[in-house]
């Protein structure tokens, strides 16, 4: 006999599905690998013989009326939010044991099952997220393996967030009607939005893996798979569904250890063509109704591009001077744009002037930091978009002067930079030089060689 593959792979998966939850089905096979079963003995009916009859070593039934070997597998296939009631609900309900309205709900489900061919589950069972269970396993859960773990200060805080249903709203998406500023909070929209707060639903696959006859004891309850869906359409399911690989182990724990496997899969039916082309319909129009809600919000003040034309916004600033002699400093910088197709508003300075700033000493050098802002916005309209009517960039210069103590004016130096064609944040240092007669020179002096910088 082969050796059976185990998946040792219980990680979670996740999956985004724009389908109502209400459609998914998942078919849970359960199997038992080594029985406990045991063989009761029968004498034999003739008295003499040595030789004991095979027939007389048959599984006897429990005292439920069923017979161990029906208990050796179970196949159930359960829909989201479905209710399974295990051994243990039927036994607690029908001595009506209840406390609040979804007991009595539960109480008048399982009277009316056991009037009919009574549950189509013995060992499966489901709890739903409006169980106890649900609401104690997630209040419950603990942040490392250690089993002397004692809950820390944040993580009982964080008990108190309900992240699964906020005042049973609804999965799916609304318009926020809400303020986007809150003057006043209360205590509690604090304790409920100061984390993100998505609406999620969570249902539990169990199994009652105890001996025969025993059934309807929690010691005896196992996990077998858990799902999560939020109001996004994110499906989370622990384990994933066994697809290819070998089917999940469970072995339980006590004097007789046994070994279960079962399998998860995905047996949700696929929609008809007619019901997608009616679904992207129905997209369609929520996405243009959307659009348009968004249109609403921005208004018709907001200046769109003409078709063929090309917009640039600076938003830049003069950050410092370094590597000159004087002690008071600033800039003079203008912008050209390059051709005639190139042009800006009437309002748009393409100058600036900053500040007088007096110099500090940074190692050697001598620094202004100047920090001072500035704005230009041009556009280009052209037809042709292909690689080489690209235009041309418009440049930046600058032009660095300096102040002395007499009142008088020097020209220290002179610098460009094209504007970056990128979008974003970027950074750029320029060098500058200045003229001596009909010579050009970018360093501050022959002997040391260090070039006058300016940044931007």
């Amino acid at each position: 006999m082969a050796d059976t593959v185990w998946s040792t792979d219980t990680g979670e998966a996740v999956y985004r599905s724009r389908d109502p939850v209400r459609n998914l089905r998942l078919r849970v096979h359960l199997q038992r690998i080594t029985s406990s079963n045991y063989l009761r003995y029968q004498p034999a009916a003739q008295p003499g013989k040595d030789l004991i009859d095979l027939a007389t070593f048959r599984p006897q039934p429990t005292a439920s009326g069923h017979r161990p070997d029906e208990d050796e597998e179970e196949e159930v296939v359960i829909g989201w939010q479905e209710k399974l009631f295990s051994q243990f609900e039927v036994d607690l309900y029908q001595e009506a044991a209840c406390q609040s309205p979804l007991d009595h709900q539960y109480r008048q489900e399982i009277l009316k099952l056991e009037g009919s061919d009574g549950r189509k589950n013995r060992r499966i069972f489901t709890y739903t997220d409006s169980d106890r269970y649900t609401n104690l396993e997630e209040h419950c859960q603990k942040m490392t393996t250690a089993a002397s773990e004692v809950p820390s200060f944040l993580v009982e805080r964080m008990a108190n967030v309900r992240r699964r249903r906020q005042d049973r709203r609804g999965m799916e998406g609304g318009i926020l009607k809400s303020r986007i500023v809150t003057w006043e909070p209360s205590e509690e929209f604090v304790r409920n939005s100061h984390v993100i707060n998505t609406p999620l639903q969570t249902m539990y696959i169990m199994a009652d893996l105890g001996p025969y006859g025993k059934l309807g004891y929690k010691k005896h309850e196992h996990v077998l798979c858990t799902l999560k869906v939020d109001s996004n359409g994110v499906i989370t399911v622990k384990p994933d569904f066994t697809g290819l690989k070998g089917p999940y182990r469970i072995e339980t724990e006590g004097d007789k250890q046994e070994l279960w496997t079962y399998t998860l899969d995905n047996v949700s039916s696929l929609a008809q063509p007619e019901e997608e082309e009616r679904e992207q319909r129905v997209f369609k129009d929520l996405y243009g109704r959307h659009k348009e809600y968004l249109s609403s919000l921005v208004g018709t003040d907001f200046e769109m591009t003409v078709p063929g034309a090309l917009r640039l916004f600076v938003n830049g600033e003069v950050v410092s001077a370094q590597g000159y002699e004087s002690d008071n400093l600033y800039v003079h910088f203008f912008l050209e744009l390059p051709t005639t197709n190139w042009s800006s508003p009437a309002f748009q300075q393409l100058s600036g002037v900053t500040q007088t700033c007096a110099t500090k000493s940074l190692g050697m050098d001598q620094v202004a930091h100047f920090s001072y802002p500035f704005t230009f916005e041009a556009s280009f309209l052209h037809e042709d978009e292909s690689a080489e009517a690209l235009p041309a960039w418009p440049v930046l210069y600058c032009e660095v002067l300096s102040l002395d103590f007499w009142q008088r004016y020097r020209v220290e130096g002179y610098g460009a930079v094209v504007l970056p064609a990128t979008p974003g944040p970027s950074w750029s240092q320029v060098p500058c030089g200045r003229g001596c007669g009909v010579c050009w020179t970018v360093w501050r002096d022959s002997a040391s060689r260090v070039p006058s910088t300016m940044c931007w």
